[in-house]
């Protein structure tokens, strides 16, 4: 059982939230519907993971996600999951270098939450410190691809492997996705690994693969 505080703006969203954590075994300790009502929950009922939505009131802007880079400066074991209504890789990309620490870090698409399964078993990997990627953001980014841009260097099959890996799934959950031999996700990784110019010998080489795509995108976006 997980003790989460969430952050939604949006009454039947929230509302909808809480009926599927509860249902599932998990306790929402706190229900909000701004990122600062989020902060001051979360100082109070120090969940277990929080989730929380990108844009809340009073800008539907960014709150949510300043909300939560605030909460992991304050504590950086604290695992955040956000949810955005676009695919916004700008915002994908602060979250994710934006949050140092041990705490896992989910960035999702709401839609997400309607593929139950897919949802409750990333909140899961995000609350056990993983990083979890909506695979919509890096589809997004892997079609914008430009001259000149590492990513471009990338076969058909290893963006697949790519999009996948920004799941947080481990080598054997990517072969049975894919319908590949294990051994065929290490060849894929390691020549993605190569073609993104990243260090072998640098840790959780899988996130950074990510973020080579994330980084350098339009902030803007």
């Amino acid at each position: 059982m997980l003790r989460i505080a969430l952050a939604e703006d949006s009454v039947l969203l929230r509302a909808g939230l809480v009926e599927l954590l509860s249902r599932v075994g998990h306790q929402v300790v706190a229900a909000v519907g701004t990122a600062g009502e989020l902060v001051q929950a979360v100082g109070a009922v120090r969940p277990d993971v929080v989730i929380t939505d990108v844009r809340m009131p009073p800008g539907f802007r960014d709150e949510g996600l300043r909300a939560a880079l605030e909460l992991r400066q304050g504590d950086p074991t604290l695992p955040v999951l956000v949810l955005s209504q676009y695919v916004a890789t700008a915002y994908a990309a602060e979250l994710i270098g934006g949050l140092p620490g041990a705490g896992g870090v989910g960035y999702l698409l709401k839609d997400r939450v309607g593929e139950v399964t897919e949802f409750l078993d990333a909140l899961d990997r995000v609350a056990g410190g993983q990083t979890v990627i909506d695979p919509e953001v890096v589809r997004v980014l892997l079609q914008r691809g430009t001259a000149d841009r590492p990513h471009d260097r990338l076969t058909p099959r290893e963006r697949e492997v790519l999009s996948v890996m920004a799941e947080g799934l481990n080598n054997q959950a990517i072969a049975q996705r894919l319908t590949i031999t294990e051994a065929s996700v290490v060849k894929h990784s390691g020549n993605i690994f190569s073609k993104l110019d990243l260090d072998p010998s640098v840790g959780n080489r899988r996130v950074l693969a990510v973020l080579a795509h994330l980084r350098r995108e339009d902030r803007n976006t």
